[in-house]
């Protein structure tokens, strides 16, 4: 999945939406098995005690999203930054359509539309629902307004609850899909309003300032020796995973180690002052380009104090760099930069994915509450090697299909499969990821350049 896209497809679920016919079941479990809801061994034949179950967690997520909106103006939740970022109006809009669309309008008998009109403004990709917006005159939408699509999400919410004792088994599934998809928008949520924030010279906070514990340098970096020879990865068909994600498959690892935690601002102002940006041998030919024509010279969001320091702009306001924190902000060119400036590499995403098998991702820094959130110093973390949460990874790893990948018919196959040109895939979740989103196998992906996202860098050599 990209949190990125509406990558709504899965290895559990794979059939298709389809207009007027609906979402198939897939396999028996499911649902249990694809968000967090504690379901003990044969409760599923309980359908009271499923449904509930259900319903908690639709509630959750959608509580979730409201909260992390609810400090905006209806100014700052109309504005669209750039194309690449959706307006947080849009944003509310758009998970409430996928549900009224795909659950209630195919599924529930004598459903009206909230608003008609509402399905043009607010599909994104789906070509099988017809002409829609152009994503990038999202900021224009000053109709309807936010308390409007707020009401509306309220009366989608009440009657996906209201519905979910009377779905089959293969509808409830598609709304633990929405799910889901609600929270790669969550992550979107945060990332487009602190761009959009961003470009505002007042620096202003989205929330109070919080400002991070102190914690020193965590020395210098360790290397753990990779697993070598054939492995699998991949996710197993049953399991929730987005199509991308699988099937799972054998690949052969070469001996190499992998840095057993991310590059940290510290580090990386080392190689800023040591001309990083300004020496072309450190950086592929089509980096030096993107760095020469936009006048890169640090991360995004980074800019000098009076004194000369880093200061860096987060959702509660402009601080100082932290230099134990990891790097963030950082596109595909400038991570694979900073390697080759290092001695290093970037790890291929067979030999992230091997690291970090066995490995909790909710002992991560992610998101659980509305409120402040940024890359923590890796003596804060609980995570085993920091692999889960904090920073996105690039890894050098071009975005492609799997062997034997085949796209889910219909319209859900549109939004991984095709994207699969141009583009690199992270691993392991950042600190705007939801917690119980990520896993091992789970694979985002975006264009060499961008950087918007909380984006960092881990280290990996060949031996």
């Amino acid at each position: 999945m990209d949190a990125g896209r509406d990558a709504l497809t899965f290895e559990g679920a794979s059939q298709p939406l389809r207009r007027g016919g609906g979402y198939r079941r897939a396999g028996k479990g499911d649902m249990a098995a694809t968000y967090p809801i504690a379901v003990p061994d044969g409760a599923l034949a309980d359908a009271a005690l499923a449904d509930a179950a259900l319903a908690d967690a639709f509630r959750a997520a959608r509580n979730l999203t409201v909260a992390l909106a609810a400090p905006l103006s209806e100014a700052d939740a109309t504005v669209q930054s750039m194309d690449d970022a959706s307006p947080a109006k849009w944003h509310l809009a758009h998970v409430t359509w996928f549900f009224e669309t795909f659950v209630l309008r195919d599924h529930v008998a004598g459903h009206r539309p909230y608003d008609p009109r509402f399905a043009y403004l607010f599909n994104s990709y789906y070509e099988a629902e017809g002409a829609r917006h152009a994503r990038s005159r999202r900021g224009m939408l000053t109709r309807p307004s936010l308390a409007e699509i707020l009401a509306w999400r309220a009366h989608v919410d009440a009657a996906i609850v209201a519905a979910i004792p009377g779905l089959p088994a293969g509808v409830r599934d598609l709304v633990t899909l929405g799910i889901h998809h609600e929270q790669q928008h969550q992550e979107l949520l945060l990332t487009d309003i602190l761009h959009m924030l961003a470009q505002n010279p007042l620096d202003p906070p989205l929330w109070p300032a919080h400002r991070p514990r102190p914690a020193s340098a965590p020395g210098p970096i360790g290397w753990i020796e990779g697993r070598r020879g054939i492995v699998e990865i991949g996710r197993d068909a049953g399991d929730f995973a987005f199509d991308c994600e699988g099937p799972r498959h054998a690949t052969l690892l070469h001996p190499h180690a992998i840095a057993d935690r991310p590059i940290t601002n510290a580090e990386y102002c080392a190689f800023i002052a040591d001309g990083g940006y300004a020496r072309p041998d450190h950086w592929l030919s089509d980096g030096w380009a993107w760095v020469q024509a936009n006048r890169i010279e640090a991360p995004l969001y980074w800019q000098r104090d009076a004194d000369g320091g880093w200061t860096s702009f987060d959702l509660d306001g402009r601080h100082p760099v932290h230099p134990a924190a990891p790097v963030t902000h950082i596109s595909y060119y400038e991570a694979d930069a900073f390697a080759r400036w290092a001695g290093a590499r970037l790890p291929t995403e067979a030999e992230w994915e091997a690291a970090a098998e066995g490995t909790d991702p909710d002992a991560g820094n992610l998101l659980e509450q509305a409120g402040p959130i940024r890359p923590q110093a890796a003596i804060r973390s609980s995570a085993r090697h920091q692999l889960f949460g904090d920073v996105w990874e690039w890894t050098g790893s071009a975005y492609l299909p799997y062997p034997g990948f085949r796209p889910a018919e219909g319209a859900v196959g549109e939004y991984n499969g095709k994207f699969m040109s141009g583009q690199f895939v992270l691993r392991g979740g950042s600190c705007a990821t939801p917690r119980g989103h990520v896993r091992a196998s789970y694979r985002n992906f975006f264009y060499p350049h961008q950087r918007w996202q909380f984006t960092g860098v881990r280290l990996a050599k060949d031996l």
